[in-house]
């Protein structure tokens, strides 16, 4: 019986200009880098908060780094760990483990020594690239119980040109060297004067070799390693061009944490993939964001959510020249439609919606540039966008995912194309039960309209049932940015004698407003039906979130 969803209902709101699909990648993400070597040899390819490097100068650095890693005895299929913060050397690093055909392990810096074991563990890398600042609270210890490892130590400031002058974020920042590692700085060079071709052309990574073993955030059991192809990274950054409409003239915030999926499509491979600059600034700071868009007239970028709302919520948000910024999306948690309203009136640009997945090489759905999402009748939720070009989605029944639901009913959300895993890293099990027949069933809760726009309603697991009705923590959270003092809002069901579970909101305010747990209930339960309203809030001073963003649910639910 064919699916109602094969008539892929998407592509009738594309608009004219977005292709339906787009041809399987022929390069690798490293062969995109190297045909923007060879044709923009002197255009930047890193704006470094005031320092510049074009493409030619970190071809040159990622060469003569390879040559190192191959001296090591890197070999095909080699993971290595990267651990750092967003700074020139994590893409130098990757350029020179692709020039070895090997597999780069972005991991998070914020990992402790027990969370740095197991991806240690797990990923088989011997080698570690990582900020001098990790070595001894984390590598370190490893180092003396794994005595094969090897470590690459650099720091923030080997890219900074103090005649430029230091960063304020960078000013407690000290060069440190250590016995037993090698400073990357001095590796390259070393090695900056070798004649050698790192990899002779034949031989570097194909297409459909792994590029990255990207981590999921582990908010559903241990982290898995999301075995991403080069073909998978390259095809998803076209995604990215073809929807925003990017073009060589614009200019990319890398705000996004480099370790992530997003970071990886949405930042580095569409810079390769067009030849234009990335800004990279270490880590997101407002003052620092403010200053280096209106510097290098930045065009666009993907970030999540809280970002937009510190940069809204920054008493020198109207001080600066934003203008340049007119392609901005938001991924990796729900976007409230009042935030996008806020931001759009303040700085200007509209906030377009995207979703994905690590498991889908960033980008799932997304708003073409130009398009507002529709808001739910029902939920007033945003929509996170029509299905990308090339692939194919499915919404499920919850309990019995061998049935399809029809068009605007709730279920789990399963797609199928080119920008999707192949698996997890050595775990069979896990990959097929997140995989069949090439459809990854994601987890997460959604439905599609009739004119194809997805919403996202929630997660799975994240499901609240309060008195036998289901409550999803986004409808609570949307009502509760309504609320003129509530900077960020994150609901989870807790355990309650009487009703299961019962609906718990956790806030954090906007500077210079004052509210209560009760006022902030009293709003929501004139707004939403009774079973729905939070019967417990907690004011705290920042909402708990991931790296990337994410808020940190396992943790307010264990949280007394």
């Amino acid at each position: 019986m064919p699916s109602v969803y094969d008539s892929k209902p998407w592509l009738k709101s594309y608009p004219q200009w977005l292709p339906q699909s787009l041809p399987l990648p022929e390069k690798s993400v490293l062969d995109e880098f190297i045909y923007s070597v060879e044709n923009y040899p002197d255009d930047p390819c890193i704006y470094y908060f005031d320092n510049t490097y074009s493409y030619k100068e970190i071809y040159q650095k990622a060469n003569a780094l390879a040559q190192a890693l191959h001296n090591m005895g890197l070999q095909k299929g080699d993971r290595v760990i990267c651990d750092m913060q967003n700074i020139p050397q994590v893409v130098i690093s990757w350029l020179a483990i692709w020039m070895c055909s090997g597999i780069v392990v972005p991991l998070n810096p914020m990992f402790k020594l027990k969370e740095m074991e197991y991806y240690l563990n797990d990923s088989g890398a011997k080698l570690v690239i990582c900020q001098e600042d990790l070595y001894e609270p984390v590598f370190k210890p490893l180092s003396d119980k794994i005595k094969e490892l090897k470590i690459i130590t650099t720091s923030p400031l080997d890219f900074i040109d103090k005649n430029l002058g230091v960063p304020s974020q960078l000013a407690s920042c000290k060069k440190l060297l250590f016995d037993n590692t090698y400073d990357l700085i001095k590796l390259i060079e070393e090695n900056e004067n070798t004649s050698a071709v790192i990899p002779p052309k034949k031989e570097g990574p194909s297409v459909d070799d792994t590029a990255f073993l990207v981590y999921t955030s582990g908010t559903t059991g241990p982290p898995k390693g999301a075995i991403l192809t080069h073909s998978n990274i390259v095809h998803n950054a076209k995604v990215y061009e073809v929807a925003c409409r990017l073009t060589r003239e614009d200019v990319i915030l890398g705000v996004a944490p480099l370790f992530h999926v997003t970071g990886i499509v949405a930042h580095v491979a569409i810079g390769f993939h067009l030849g234009i600059p990335i800004v990279l600034y270490h880590r997101f700071d407002p003052k620092d964001t403010f200053e280096l868009i209106q510097k290098w007239k930045v065009t666009f970028t993907v970030a999540a959510i809280t970002v937009y709302i510190a940069l809204l919520n920054h008493p020198d948000v109207t001080k600066y020249d934003l203008s340049s910024l007119t392609k901005a999306y938001s991924g990796g948690a729900p976007v409230s439609p009042s935030i996008v309203e806020k931001f759009k009136n303040t700085v200007g640009c509209y906030i377009h919606n995207v979703y994905g997945l690590t498991e889908s090489s960033s980008p799932a759905t997304i708003t073409p540039l130009g398009l507002e999402a529709p808001v739910d009748e029902e939920s007033g939720a945003l929509s996170v966008g029509l299905i990308i070009p090339g692939h194919e989605a499915w919404i499920v029944d919850l309990d019995d995912p061998s049935k399809e639901v029809p068009f605007g009913e709730e279920g789990e959300l399963v797609l199928r194309g080119p920008g999707i895993t192949k698996g997890y890293w050595q775990k069979p099990e896990e990959t097929n039960h997140a995989i069949k027949d090439g459809k990854f069933y994601t987890g997460d809760v959604a439905k599609i309209d009739e004119q194809g726009w997805c919403y996202i309603v929630d997660r799975k697991k994240d499901l609240i049932v309060a008195s036998g009705f289901k409550v999803w923590p986004r409808d609570v959270e949307d009502v509760l940015y309504q609320h003129p003092a509530v900077k960020e809002a994150a609901v989870v069901g807790v355990p309650d004698p009487y009703r299961g579970e019962t609906v718990k909101a956790v806030v954090s305010l906007k500077e210079g407003y004052k509210t209560t747990p009760e006022e902030l209930i009293e709003f929501c339960k004139q707004r939403m039906a009774a079973y729905k309203y939070p019967r417990i809030v907690e004011i705290v001073d920042e909402v708990p979130k991931t790296a990337t963003g994410k808020f940190l649910r396992r943790l307010l639910r264990d949280k007394k």
